[in-house]
């Protein structure tokens, strides 16, 4: 599914499970080495999902690390992005000289837990959802706007190198496009000056796409270079 939402550039590999060939490499099994076996499979799988994809653009196998607040370290010259919930992985990869930066997030299609949608929300965005629901009332917005969060962060933080807290961006969801836009507040953008980590202007905002299927909400964003 997540593929559908991408561009040809981007190459992406998914899972409805955990294959038995799927393992970490060497230097990938201190990460998860007091993880519970759940964890440690869904861990597992992604790798071996990004793996592949990245052997389509003409990598061999390489071990996928964490770097700053958790992110994946990609091989240089690579972006990517990894995702899992209950009976869905997926992982995918682009050369950085086409695409800036991908953001990917996979979610049950169920209502967030109670107390939860008013900790990742903007009162402007809760009044939006509730429109939403009234014409579409067949979609979780809510767990929508979650992923679809999710996927922001994933974007902007190889970008930036800068945290993007809830609170930081504001979203809009177009549902007869399927897209959304998520314009980056004050606040984001402060933090990304603050670090200072990146010579580029951090973008004033990010544009993705959304599906629901097969009890699933997937979103996703590639970030071409000339945007």
């Amino acid at each position: 599914m997540i593929d559908e939402l991408l561009p040809p550039e981007v190459h992406c590999d998914v899972a409805f499970g955990d294959p038995p060939d799927a393992v970490l490499l060497t230097e990938e099994e201190s990460l998860v080495e007091w993880a519970v076996p759940k964890r440690r499979l869904e861990f597992t799988t992604v790798r071996h999902l990004a793996r592949s994809a990245l052997a389509r653009l003409g990598y061999g196998p390489v071990p996928l690390l964490c770097g700053e607040h958790g992110a994946p370290l990609w091989p240089e010259g690579v972006v990517g992005s990894m995702t899992h919930c209950d009976g869905y992985r997926a992982a995918a990869v682009a050369d950085a000289r086409v695409i800036g930066s991908l953001g990917i997030d996979a979610e049950p299609h169920a209502p967030l837990p109670d107390g939860v949608l008013d900790a990742v929300s903007l009162p402007v965005e809760r009044t939006h959802l509730a429109r939403l629901l009234d014409s579409h009332p067949d979609v979780c917005w809510d767990r929508l706007l979650f992923s679809a969060k999710e996927s922001v962060y994933k974007a902007w933080f190889p970008l930036t190198r800068s945290r993007l807290g809830f609170q930081d961006a504001e979203l809009t969801f177009h549902p007869r496009e399927r897209t959304f836009s998520a314009l980056i507040l004050p606040s984001g953008h402060d933090s990304a000056r603050t670090t200072g980590a990146t010579a580029k202007k951090p973008p004033e905002g990010l544009v993705g796409r959304w599906t629901v299927r097969e009890g699933l909400v997937v979103t996703a964003i590639a970030q071409t270079q000339a945007t």
